[in-house]
């Protein structure tokens, strides 16, 4: 069994911007353990973070922080956390790979999921011309021809939010769930066309760049940019309710405001808080969690 000061269950940028703070601190022995998926994997440009006017892919920035992080001394190892539990003063957690960890102290960095349909075409525009954030990517969309991809009241939610951006929308509620009749008034009133029909493919040229989608039943509606909202994005909070934490009714997990501690010696930081999902704060979220974890290392040396 491998122990540590301090692991790090996540390796998007919340953890990864963690571990670079952790590590720059050259006392603490840190791990991130990260199954090589998640939210960061998916997004082919971030516009909207310092220093990259262009864009920068998530891939990149992970390939970038790991890389960061290691020249500090920080390991990382491929597996995925199933479990959590508590050894007396340390904590235990368990991997698919049948490995098993124990640390003074964790920060759990595990994200959510999006619920993305296996439509045809989909993926790869994910990020790219179609985008999930209104307030990281409203900015994408300004007076531009968009289709939302929906399930619902989310969708239609999400539409009239991005109806300030664009006099172009079309949200298509792919599910054909229902919609409340004051939702389906805001819609019309605010200027959002509206469509039942499940969705045959996103249609794109190459490299990512959507140029409109298929229904099912023949037609294609042209559009310059996408977004999707079709709800029942899964939290992975899992992990910090095995280790005593709150859990909200959203299932994101509630923290201190000011250390983002959860549960006795754990952390949180990302998507898995209740915070505005967005790349920028989760990196910020990250050091603000290590910097905690720091003192917290400090002070179980001195007692």
């Amino acid at each position: 069994m491998r122990e540590v000061d301090c692991i790090i269950v996540g390796g998007g940028l919340a953890g990864l911007q963690a571990a670079i703070q952790l590590g720059r601190y050259s006392a603490h022995q840190v791990l991130v353990i990260d199954a090589g998926e998640g939210r960061s994997t998916l997004c082919r440009t971030y516009h909207n973070i310092l220093g990259f006017p262009d864009g920068v892919s998530g891939e990149e920035l992970r390939e970038r922080g790991r890389m960061q992080a290691e020249q500090t001394g920080v390991s990382f190892e491929k597996d995925r956390i199933i479990k959590a539990e508590r050894q007396g003063e340390h904590i235990q957690l368990f991997g698919t790979s049948g490995s098993e960890y124990r640390s003074k102290t964790v920060l759990l960095a595990t994200g959510l999921s999006d619920r993305v349909p296996d439509i045809p075409g989909l993926t790869p525009t994910l990020g790219r011309t179609v985008y999930v954030c209104p307030d990281c990517d409203g900015y994408e969309i300004q007076d531009q021809r968009t289709v939302l991809l929906g399930s619902g009241e989310p969708g239609a939610n999400m539409a009239m939010i991005l109806i300030q951006r664009t006099n172009d929308l079309l949200y298509i509620n792919h599910e054909q769930a229902p919609i409340s009749a004051e939702l389906h008034r805001s819609m019309k009133e605010a200027g959002v066309r509206y469509l039942e029909a499940a969705v045959q493919e996103v249609q794109q040229i190459e490299d990512g760049h959507i140029t409109g989608v298929l229904t099912e039943d023949g037609q294609i509606f042209e559009s310059e940019r996408g977004f999707i909202a079709f709800g029942g994005n899964r939290v992975h909070y899992e992990l910090a309710e095995q280790l005593g934490a709150v859990i909200a009714d959203n299932k994101h997990v509630e923290a201190d405001p000011r250390s983002l501690q959860a549960a006795n010696n754990v952390w949180i930081a990302g998507d898995l808080g209740l915070h505005a999902e967005q790349a920028t704060v989760a990196m910020g979220e990250g050091s603000i969690a290590a910097i905690w974890i720091h003192k917290a290392l400090q002070q179980m040396t001195k007692d």
